[in-house]
């Protein structure tokens, strides 16, 4: 389940609804017929969640998804009841972990990225996951109002590893435009 407390989204989207902590799908007169930028990565973790190796990534989740969910741009962020996405298993792998978010424009996913407190954690990468061959990360645009799932998202970095960019799935390196 996808819980989505962000009131920024609810300000965008509609309405709260308090006992499933979820938003009511109403997208804004302003919002229909905008695109979002749909954000997706996985990573291979070195060690278990719950070992040392991992406490200060660990440590910096929550404070890192704060980070994002206050950052211009912002829309929505994937999340299991414990408030991340660190539970979700994709790939038949128990050891890869997801993060997936949407935000406004690309240039606002890489002022997160790069110039944010997430940067900080973002070079420590290499303690807590595995090299990556090939590509981890994902872009490709959705209408407003489109809540993607993992299913989408694993089928667009599938296509990027077959096919390379296009604006099907890209990169922040190799960016396309939003639909028309």
């Amino acid at each position: 389940m996808i819980h989505l407390p962000s009131r920024r989204r609810q300000r965008i989207f509609g309405a709260y609804d308090s006992r499933s902590s979820s938003v009511l799908y109403y997208p804004a007169v302003s919002e229909l017929g905008k695109w979002h930028l749909a954000q997706y990565n996985i990573a291979r973790l070195l060690a278990p969640l719950d070992s040392p190796q991992l406490a200060d990534f660990v440590g910096n989740l929550d404070r890192i998804n704060q980070v994002g969910d206050r950052s211009p741009g912002f829309v929505w962020r994937h999340q299991t009841a414990e408030g991340n996405s660190t539970a979700v298993r994709v790939r038949g792998d128990p050891m890869i972990v997801i993060n997936f978010s949407v935000w406004d424009d690309a240039d606002s996913l890489f002022e997160y990225t790069y110039r944010s407190d997430h940067a900080e954690v973002f070079r420590r990468r290499r303690e807590w996951f595995d090299p990556h061959d090939g590509y981890y990360l994902v872009l490709w645009w959705v209408a407003a109002g489109h809540e993607p799932d993992v299913e989408e998202a694993e089928e667009r970095l599938n296509y990027l590893q077959e096919h390379g960019p296009t604006p099907h799935a890209f990169t922040l390196k190799e960016r396309f435009p939003p639909p028309q």
